[in-house]
């Protein structure tokens, strides 16, 4: 287990206090410097996508400074932007969500989750079919549309279990919901989860269920993700030692593994988005960490230029909503995990930089710079509620608020 999370300094923190990080899943902005060691070279989320549709219309994301961070068409810089604004390089090893959240939140990996490209070995399997009682099927590194596709009707003769992976490290289970209770399909993520240890230690074990006919297979809603512990001390964990109330919205807690954080699980950025504003407009102090997950599940994995510019574009309509939701003492940070360039051949993750946006009455607007890391993010939250803890980022408080 990790150590006991430090403790307070003797700063004082506002009683009425809020945060929240808001990450558009997948939407990098740009190179690394060590993008084409991960095989993504000319990958650019942001460029590409505006680039192929002619220009983005981002105009509040524009107001905020995106386009004065980076490279946007359609978004031009601006004389004087109300947000601070930046752009982060990623320093962990890999390229997943839990990855670039944990890095967000002040912890780095060294080395990268394993993936498997041919699929999983035969002790995994073995371990896991001996453990749940039934057959694999699949067991392939496959979009979850079409492995569902090629494999469902062999799981209805059979009552196997649809396994595969894709370039991320992850175990991922599909199941038709009136063939296999949902019960059943989360006990066996539990199992995987437990099996999979050193060196198999995937990220994340996925639960994908399933219904329809075939020709009509649907996935639903009912995903879990069983993510494996964070090896260190995160920025929850100290927001937690603190008594700093923490909220989620999306997948977060699941990249946690539930540790410090809460979320409230959404079907897609529409659900996103009004889970956000409800807790702007009840939470009385406390941190929120939200992730919309339409961007990378929805377009990028499957290379859909025209949803993923469709995504970006009802996001920053949305904007505002947020942004006359924002109190006197409320910082409101944009921001991604990692890059899924929908215009290259590839439909997995990409190595980029990911955009930092800061918004909120005591915001002076400005640049933050490149920062060396995503931590930088988590340290400045830290910052805001007096912590002493910094991960492995700094802060850039001092240089986002007025004096």
């Amino acid at each position: 287990m990790p150590a006991t999370p430090p403790t307070l300094n003797t700063k004082a923190e506002p009683p009425l206090r809020r945060a929240l990080i808001v990450v558009l899943d997948g939407v990098g902005c740009g190179a690394a410097p060590d993008t084409a060691a991960y095989g993504d070279a000319g990958s650019d989320t942001l460029g590409n996508v505006a680039r192929q549709v002619g220009g983005l219309s981002l105009p509040n994301l524009g107001r905020l400074g995106l386009g004065n961070a980076t490279d946007v068409p359609g978004v031009p810089p601006v004389a004087h932007p109300v947000g601070g604004y930046g752009v982060m390089l990623p320093r962990s090893a890999g390229k997943d969500s839990t990855t670039g959240h944990w890095e967000i939140a002040g912890l780095h990996l060294e080395t990268p989750f394993p993936t498997y490209p041919q699929g999983f070995p035969p002790e995994v399997i073995d371990a896991f079919v001996r453990a749940t009682g039934r057959p694999v099927i699949a067991n392939c590194v496959a979009s979850g549309t079409a492995v569902i596709a090629e494999h469902a009707e062999a799981q209805q003769r059979t009552g196997a279990w649809i396994v595969y992976t894709s370039a991320d490290s992850v175990f991922q289970i599909a199941a038709h919901e009136d063939w296999i209770s949902l019960d059943e399909l989360y006990r066996a993520c539990e199992v995987a989860r437990q099996q999979l240890v050193a060196p198999h230690d995937v990220s994340r074990v996925i639960a994908r269920p399933f219904v329809g006919t075939p020709g009509a297979w649907k996935r639903t809603a009912n995903r879990r993700d069983y993510s494996i512990h964070p090896p260190g001390i995160t920025l929850l964990d100290a927001l937690e030692a603190a008594g700093v109330p923490r909220d989620g919205v999306g997948k977060v807690d699941d990249l946690f593994a539930g540790r410090g954080i809460q979320s409230r699980h959404t079907a897609d950025n529409a659900e996103g988005l009004e889970a956000i504003r409800r807790w702007l407009n009840t939470a009385p102090r406390g941190f929120c960490f939200a992730n919309l997950v339409d961007f990378d599940q929805q377009f990028g994995h499957r290379n859909d230029v025209p949803g993923f510019r469709g995504a970006l574009e009802a996001f920053d309509q949305a904007l505002p909503s947020l942004l006359a939701s924002l109190r006197e003492d409320d910082l409101l940070f944009i921001t991604a995990d990692h890059g899924n360039d929908p215009t290259t051949a590839s439909t997995d993750h990409a190595r980029e930089r990911v955009p930092l946006l800061v918004a909120g009455a005591r915001v002076r607007g400005g640049a933050l710079g490149v920062r060396n890391t995503f931590s930088d993010l988590g340290a400045t939250v830290a910052d805001w509620f007096g912590l002493a803890w910094r991960g492995r980022g700094h802060s850039f408080l001092s240089d986002l608020l007025h004096a």
